[in-house]
């Protein structure tokens, strides 16, 4: 059974201001939606259907250079999903409870967090992705490029933000700094990246 491109846990134009409908009919109708129609092609009758199984398919693909495209489209995947699911309608703010605890003790304070994710986020060269994980026990900010994962490294991931221009230069143009601010400031979904703690 083919992957199937997942369900966006919100409308298209609930992120409305700070991120159109347009931008999603593109970003998640095109953009989303050709990963998975790749992957599946290149996985022929290998294709699965669930969240377990393209997990399977992004660490057995990582790392081997004759797999590349299969590692590609199905990380793209994975990381597409996990961006809607760290944005949520009057979103943002600063978390609270443990997770809030956890990024006083590893950063400092939230404002230091925010710094630091910021800067990942727009230090990224080119296409990527800004990340919040948990590696040995601790909260880290990492970027990736490309289509790489934190799951192709041993870290669980906690919060994403793709900063690939497809996700937001419709709405900011060259702006990245300033989508990067409103991710945090309006949509960040705190709550499930309390749920991946």
């Amino acid at each position: 059974m083919a992957f199937e491109l997942p369900a966006l846990p919100y409308a298209q134009d609930a992120l409305e201001p700070h991120i159109s409908a347009n931008t999603l009919s593109f970003h998640y109708g095109k953009h989303h939606n050709t990963y998975v129609v790749n992957l599946n092609n290149l996985l022929g009758d290998d294709a699965g259907s669930t969240q377990d199984d393209l997990e399977s398919v992004i660490r057995d693909a990582a790392g081997d250079p004759a797999k590349a495209g299969i590692f590609n489209n199905a990380a793209q995947i994975w990381n597409h999903t996990f961006y809607w699911n760290s944005m949520k309608p009057n979103g943002g703010g600063e978390p609270t409870g443990e997770l809030a605890a956890k990024i006083n003790e590893a950063f400092g304070s939230y404002d230091k967090f925010k710094d630091e994710f910021s800067q990942a986020c727009i230090t990224a060269f080119g296409s990527g992705w800004g990340w919040l994980v948990l590696e040995n026990g601790e909260l880290k900010i990492t970027k990736t490029i490309g289509a790489d994962t934190p799951l192709a490294h041993g870290q669980k991931a906690l919060l994403t933000c793709d900063v690939w221009e497809h996700a937001y230069y419709l709405d900011y143009q060259n702006l990245r700094p300033k989508y990067v601010e409103t991710f945090l400031n309006e949509l960040v979904n705190w709550d499930f990246v309390a749920s991946q703690l």
